[in-house]
């Protein structure tokens, strides 16, 4: 497993770095202020000494005639230039640089703008989006002026040229030029965005396209230190695939580089395709038996006859038949949601996974979001809100794990994993001595404008967030054997921020509560 660098801020921190981006303008604005005090304070005096000078320069022994005139030029010259010295000097812009100075502690990193610019990326590849969409603010449902500019979409193309991911690059660096030929007002180069897209589109194997791109290159650069020799060799590599394909001299493809035209590449998830097309609301069909439809109810479940839910019963519904997954509605209440974000948000850190091999937890390129973990003991609302999960689901909490609150912001996702560990990594939970995680209890603290969703690639299912409700499925038969269809993902957040905590069962504990089956599949 791969670690990676903390590259995510939660959207509690971004919210806070809008706040201190406003500081920092009032701050300049201040001192834009007080530079122009400064310039007007020393204006006055260049026009006072200006016209004062053209009359004692045009007859310095009649001016210097009168002492009056001879007091004051020496007094000028011994104490109001010094005083004009020591205007020039002040420095208005300590003010704003301290401000600077504190806040930028809290600044995003290079590995922020990068994690940002790969969170856009993702979310381009999931909704199935183009670079203009993204360009031009226009996103599923939404559009806003939240605009990228020709230097913004060659940023982004950089980060993905500098990480070897030619794939984006080409579409980012295309969109860039796209929008330098309209007209747009650049910082970079024509020359610079051709240098990078010519490159990747001849890694992308497009040897046609690089020849035509790099041409276009030389015309405008003739000197440019690479693109001389960059030509002449995309020129014979495509020469020599031609002749190897006995086909003629073939022109570059004139529809422009767009979503599409390239095939992206295969990476290390083999159901890539089916999670990203459920996370897009595609594909999603019901699990059929016997050719008939499953009756998907809805009830009210007191824990069979649990006191302290026997006057105030918890709606359930059911969203999935089998493996059965239901969804508790009203679980949590906004207060209890509000102090749950209220204790986590201190402590959030980069969101951790279990190493099969080491059971040590560790962060993983699979996993974007923010995490922490919160006590019974530090709150009566956590303890209350323990209870209650217990109450509804029969299950001990005892030997539960800590509640885990996570933030996923834009583009944060839970590629899809299993909750439970599998025979090959069997020190996965052996430091808790508590056994397997039998069940998962999801808690949902937010509603999501788009994304967000948690899907099941194995049969199909797709469950939308909804703010105060929880969602619980069992992650092993009754013999302790994993049911490895419950292999969930948490799509990336395409809109808004996602706020969920949950709850992990494990076996110990249970014996009683949820006795084992008499066959593997129980």
């Amino acid at each position: 497993m791969v670690q990676i660098p903390n590259c995510l801020i939660h959207s509690g921190h971004m919210t806070d770095l809008v706040y201190t981006e406003k500081e920092l303008v009032q701050s300049l604005k201040e001192y834009i202020k007080a530079e122009e005090s400064k310039l007007a304070a020393v204006k006055s005096w260049a026009n006072k000494l200006d016209a004062l000078t053209k009359v004692s320069t045009s007859d310095p022994e009649g001016y210097l005639a009168h002492p009056v005139n001879a007091y004051k030029l020496v007094k000028r010259l011994n104490t109001e230039w010094s005083e004009l010295e020591s205007l020039v000097l002040q420095n208005p812009s300590d003010g704003f640089v301290s401000n600077m100075s504190m806040h930028r502690q809290y600044f995003p990193g290079e590995e922020d703008k990068t994690g940002a610019a790969k969170a856009l990326m993702r979310l381009q590849d999931t909704y199935q989006l183009d670079s203009e969409a993204f360009s031009k603010g226009k996103l599923p449902g939404m559009h806003s002026n939240a605009m990228l500019t020709v230097d913004d979409c060659f940023d982004m193309g950089k980060t993905a040229y500098n990480d070897g991911d030619y794939y984006h690059a080409v579409l980012w660096m295309q969109q860039s030029l796209k929008q330098l030929d309209a007209g747009e007002e650049a910082v970079i180069s024509k020359a610079d965005i051709l240098d990078y897209l010519s490159y990747s589109v001849y890694q992308m194997g497009d040897l046609p396209r690089a020849v035509e791109l790099t041409r276009r290159l030389v015309a405008i650069d003739p000197s440019h230190e690479r693109a001389g020799g960059n030509l002449r060799y995309f020129e014979r590599l495509l020469f020599k695939q031609l002749n190897e394909l006995k086909q003629t001299q073939q022109s570059a493809s004139e529809e422009p580089i767009q979503l599409g035209t390239y095939i992206r590449p295969k990476d290390h998830l083999p159901e890539r395709d089916t999670y990203e097309a459920l996370c897009r609301g595609e594909g999603v069909q019901m699990v059929r038996h016997e050719k008939k439809c499953i009756r998907l109810l809805c009830r009210y479940q007191d824990g069979k006859r649990n006191p302290r839910l026997l006057l105030k019963p918890i709606k359930e519904e059911d969203e999935w038949d089998s493996p059965r997954i239901v969804r508790f509605l009203d679980m949590l209440s906004d207060e209890e949601i509000e102090k749950i974000k209220e204790l986590a948000k201190p402590r959030l850190a980069r969101a951790t996974v279990r190493d099969p091999k080491t059971g040590v937890l560790t962060t993983a390129n699979y996993r974007v979001s923010k995490s922490a973990w919160l006590e019974g003991e530090e709150d009566p609302i956590i303890d209350r809100v323990n209870q209650r999960i217990e109450d509804i689901t029969g299950l001990t909490v005892d030997t539960a794990e800590l509640l885990q609150v996570a933030n996923y912001g834009v583009g944060g996702q839970y590629e899809p994993h299993f909750d439970f560990s599998r025979k090959d990594e069997p020190d996965a939970f052996k430091r808790l001595g508590t056994g397997n995680r039998v069940a998962t209890v999801l808690n949902y603290m937010s509603d999501v404008e788009a994304g967000g969703a948690t899907v099941f690639p194995d049969f199909g299912a797709a469950i939308k967030p909804k703010k105060g409700t929880s969602v619980f499925w069992y992650n092993l038969f009754r013999s302790g054997e994993g049911d490895y269809r419950t292999r969930h993902a948490a799509c990336p957040v395409l809109v808004g921020s996602k706020w969920v905590s949950n709850k992990w069962f494990h076996e110990r504990g249970q014996e009683f509560r949820r006795p084992c089956g008499l066959t593997e599949v129980d």
